[in-house]
């Protein structure tokens, strides 16, 4: 059975209040990060869509040959052989116990004399006798670190008898002396005598990061990887590492030159419905008749906008409360104009000006309790659930009786892993006010969580009766119950929760339960047809929604489709909200581009491996 499915799941934005679904992007990352797994190859990884996300793993089948009788060495021993005999004319460190470098002068009297003319009066024997002299002669410079004087001599050698070996040796010097023009040059030779040659591709890979080509240095060290069979760790931490870096470069990047931008119209939707509805403050109703031109109009502007909960309406909002403040003369709705505008910089993820704008508000009005429940919620989400706790507290402070404290803290709790304090937090929510649904939702989910699935499935079904006509409870209902198997039952409730999200929000439409149904189809009959056009209308009627998007592009990596994959995860990087999340679309952005290049460059390469001859003795697998 996969994990549950919690609303918010770790590492998460928590300013979606209840969403299971959403932690998918989450659950994905997470998964392959703690188990390193290689996400970026082309065959040799099964992709394995589950509710918890999606699992990435190696095929490890063992290498045999087979079919063949005579007494020979089969192509992995071969292949093993000829990477011993290439290991030994690689050049190596000097030891304490190397000659001094007048040893190697001494001897230069009886090295042949060669150039690029003399080179064509020799016989192919002598070339091959000469050019091994050198090179012996260039390992031992290299030794004494007299990398100029070991140059000089791979340079001869190469003249005599073009070798991947003693152009890989150059490079290593000219790598020693941080040159690396020199060693991509070098290497580059080296890998198109021997495209298979691991150690000129790691080099030239090493070379093309420190002249920071992140996204060149990411293609060799993976197809270093591929060639290896995996089995040279640093390599793969490697390939994790310039993932990282390339991802955090191109999100500051993206970050620094985009324009505010809400997230879905879901993501907004779900984050205001967490705090209990009130209604519109005195001189704001929409029978008061206010000038545009004025603080408080713009306000009013503002809070209808949010009320049409779509993505038109968030962006009005937005620019409305910004003028706001701008205009003034807002009276005793400034602390509640400071407050909403604090909300929408959360959204966008901008924290230092949302926690400003909550500072101000609490200024004004201290007893104004949402701000400080989300400035706690975004110190959760910067990974301070410390400086959290400590703003519930001041919130309970002002109001012991608020029951959004205590829904919100139980949210706090649900993501430090802490159920039981969770639990009562929000039945103490319930306590206060029955009529909250998601409070009741997250009960249910939260006992789910901790193993008491009899008494979750019945707060359910007490949801149901209470609630009948919200469409959320059956969509996050259907999710405990595919989790658990029961396919039939959890789809008939995702489409009950679309049903009655049609009748309910037909211009603003929570499209999980769409979502929810495609993996469910999948999970139960590998239905990827069926699964796509279900993704593919969410993305229809919410193009902003990047769970729909993640999914999609999970879907499509699954049946090897990795260029449709590709836009997709890049289209995640696009809808991202903060830098962190840029950073871990962009991960998978690039890793999935890597693979489409390595078909590209490595055409043999990715044929071995798509016929599974990786394990079978189509690469090479020895020490480099």
């Amino acid at each position: 059975m996969a994990d549950p499915l919690p609303s918010i799941i770790p590492g998460q934005p928590t300013v979606v209040p209840v969403e299971p679904s959403s932690g998918l992007w989450d659950r994905v990352t997470s998964w392959a990060s703690e188990n390193k797994a290689v996400v970026y190859t082309i065959a040799g990884v099964a992709v394995v869509v589950t509710g918890a996300g999606v699992v990435y793993y190696l095929n490890n089948s063992d290498s045999k040959t087979s079919g063949d009788s005579a007494p020979k060495l089969s192509k992995k021993e071969r292949r093993k052989r000829k990477e011993a005999e290439r290991k030994a004319a690689e050049p190596t460190p000097s030891s304490p116990t190397t000659k001094p470098k007048e040893a190697s002068v001494q001897s230069e009297a009886e090295l042949p004399e060669v150039d690029e003319t003399s080179v064509l009066s020799l016989t192919p024997e002598q070339r091959e006798e000469y050019a091994a002299k050198l090179k012996q002669a260039g390992n031992k410079a290299y030794g004494d670190k007299a990398y100029n004087k070991a140059i000089e001599l791979y340079s001869k050698a190469i003249i005599c008898k073009p070798d991947p070996v003693f152009y890989s040796n150059r490079a290593a010097c000219h790598s020693a002396m941080s040159e690396w023009d020199k060693v991509v040059e070098d290497t580059t030779a080296a890998i198109n005598m021997d495209p298979d040659y691991v150690k000129a591709i790691n080099r030239r890979a090493t070379a093309y990061e420190h002249q920071k080509k992140y996204s060149e240095a990411l293609l060799d060290f993976t197809a270093s990887c591929i060639i290896d069979n995996f089995k040279t760790d640093s390599t793969a931490q490697a390939v994790e590492r310039l993932l990282k870096v390339y991802a955090e470069h191109k999100a500051k990047e993206m970050m620094g030159s985009r324009a505010p931008r809400l997230p879905s119209p879901v993501f907004v939707g779900n984050y205001l419905q967490s705090f209990r509805p009130k209604p519109r403050p005195a001189g704001l109703e929409d029978s008061v008749e206010l000038s545009p031109d004025t603080g408080l109009g713009q306000l009013q502007l503002g809070l209808q906008g949010l009320e049409k909960k779509t993505a038109e309406g968030y962006e009005e909002a937005r620019q409305a409360f910004d003028k706001a403040l701008d205009l003034g003369e807002l009276g005793e709705h400034e602390a509640l104009a400071y407050n909403l505008r604090g909300t929408i910089r959360t959204l966008l993820g901008n924290h230092a000006d949302a926690t400003k704008d909550f500072d101000k508000s609490i200024e004004l009005d201290p007893s104004m309790t949402q701000s400080y429940i989300k400035r706690a919620s975004i110190s959760l989400e910067l990974g301070e659930p410390d400086k959290a706790e400590a703003e519930f507290e001041k919130a309970l402070e002002q109001d012991s009786q608020d029951p959004d404290v205590y829904y919100h803290r139980a949210q706090a709790h649900f993501i430090k892993g802490d159920l039981s304090d969770a639990q009562k937090d929000y039945q103490k929510s319930i306590d206060l006010d029955k009529d909250f649904i998601f409070s009741h939702i997250q009960l249910g989910v939260t006992q789910y969580k901790m193993g008491s699935v009899a008494s979750s499935m019945a707060t359910f079904r007490r949801c149901i009766k209470n609630f009948a006509k919200i469409p959320d409870v059956y969509n996050y209902y259907g999710e405990l119950l595919l989790d658990q198997g029961s396919y039939s039952e959890a789809i008939e409730k995702f489409d009950t929760a679309m049903e009655l999200e049609k009748q309910s929000k037909p211009m603003s439409m929570n499209v999980l339960p769409l979502i929810n149904k495609a993996l469910a189809l999948f999970q139960w009959k590998q239905d990827f047809k069926e699964a796509e056009k279900l993704c593919q209308k969410a993305l229809i009627i919410d193009p902003e929604c990047d769970i729909a998007v993640a999914t999609m592009a999970q879907l499509l990596l699954q049946q090897n489709n990795v260029p449709a994959a590709l836009k997709y995860f890049e289209r995640a990087a696009e809808l991202a909200r903060t830098e962190a999340e840029i950073v871990n679309a962009l991960s998978y952005a690039e890793a999935t581009r890597t693979q489409v290049l390595v078909t590209e460059k490595y055409p043999k390469l990715a044929a071995k491996l798509a016929g599974g001859a990786g394990a079978a003795g189509g690469l090479r697998m020895g020490p480099q």
